[in-house]
């Protein structure tokens, strides 16, 4: 059973070993990470900026009481844009067993039923199919192409662009639009 929560800074230990654990996983789809990320101490800042920023709303990914990943909401966006960008990540480990996809699931319903959000942007690397299945598992639509849109692994590269409406995710579930 996969569930998510919020994160608080008394992850940042169990986060730091994971992060660490899984470096070289992580690698080909992350900024590159200065060695402070990878600690304790860094994760607990992070978290803590994060929170104090008051634009985010970062969630464990939690499979039999231990974290194997995120999954983001970050700016978050009120008035009358009610959007946010959704972003995750899963352990090795987890990958493969729809440990992400069902975490997407859980955070976009918390987004549109709890945080009263209107709409999700997710943008995956063009050759990241497997999480652009997890998207599309999830009723995201791809909505265009962002060239150089994020620097990972150290490189300015392209991305796919997709949106997921609170009205589209209403709808798969059989609610009215």
């Amino acid at each position: 059973m996969i569930t998510i929560r919020l994160i608080s800074p008394a992850d940042a230990e169990e986060l730091a070993v994971l992060v660490r654990a899984n470096r070289e996983h992580l690698a080909p789809w992350d900024p590159e990470r200065s060695e402070e990320f990878y600690t304790t101490a860094g994760q607990w800042q992070i978290i803590s900026d994060t929170l104090r920023q008051g634009n985010a709303l970062p969630h464990a990914i939690v499979e039999a009481g231990r974290i194997v990943g995120r999954v983001n909401l970050s700016n978050v966006v009120h008035g009358p844009f009610q959007s946010a960008n959704l972003g995750y990540w899963v352990a090795a480990a987890a990958a493969g067993r729809g440990v992400a996809s069902a975490a997407v699931a859980a955070v976009a319903e918390q987004a549109f039923t709890t945080y009263g959000l209107h709409r999700l942007e997710a943008g995956t690397l063009l050759h990241n199919v497997r999480s652009q299945r997890v998207l599309e598992r999830n009723g995201f639509q791809r909505f265009g192409m962002a060239p150089r849109y994020l620097r990972i692994a150290g490189d300015w590269q392209d991305h796919y662009l997709y949106q997921l409406l609170a009205e589209n995710w209403l709808a798969a579930r059989g609610g009215a639009a």
